[in-house]
């Protein structure tokens, strides 16, 4: 039992070295921000390795899916199922307004994530309605509503993220007395 230990022990060490040499041979990004602080925490230093992994492993399933799943599927859910994505989707907008209006640091946040919906939303409307007048009304408000909002909620959470970035930059060349000096990131 204790070769056991030990081999579980001496794996563990390995996978650390490893995640290390990994962590270590990627730089940081040179952002505003990280001139101020950079995020070391462990979980932060984790999440760039486990998300590349994840995406990886998530080819092979893709395809799996996309050639085992049958083409028409009944479900019994279906109504709570675009309900409940709906519901998501009414919060992420009016979190998105809600954080805009209070100009906070939290709008990218929101307006991505909202971006995103929009774009999901589009997608499962557009491959998922029959053909005829149910089609040609999902490309409709795609084109001319879903997509048009999704691209303004990115460009808020760019623009914000920008100011942030600034604020940074301006924050970082006060000089001792206190008084900021104009600085670009």
């Amino acid at each position: 039992m204790g070769s056991f230990m030990a081999n579980q022990v001496a794996a563990l060490a390995t996978a650390a070295e490893r995640l290390e040499r990994l962590d270590s041979s990627v730089p940081v990004a040179d952002e505003v921000g990280n001139a101020v602080l950079t995020d070391n925490r462990h979980i932060m230093r984790l999440a760039g390795p486990l998300f590349v992994l994840l995406s990886v492993l998530l080819v092979p399933w893709t395809v799996f899916i996309a050639l085992a799943l049958p083409s028409r599927q009944l479900s019994p859910n279906y109504d709570i199922a675009w309900a409940g994505f709906d519901v998501f989707l009414c919060v992420g907008l009016a979190a998105t307004g809600y954080f805009a209006f209070r100009r906070s640091r939290w709008l990218p946040v929101a307006a991505a994530a909202t971006a995103a919906m929009l774009f999901v939303d589009v997608w499962f409307d557009v491959v998922t309605s029959p053909s005829g007048r149910d089609l040609v009304a999902a490309v409709v408000l795609a084109v001319f509503v879903e997509l048009p909002l999704s691209a303004l909620c990115l460009y808020l959470a760019r623009e914000v993220q920008l100011v942030s970035d600034k604020r940074l930059a301006v924050l970082l060349t006060a000089d001792r007395s206190g008084s900021p000096r104009a600085a670009t990131p």
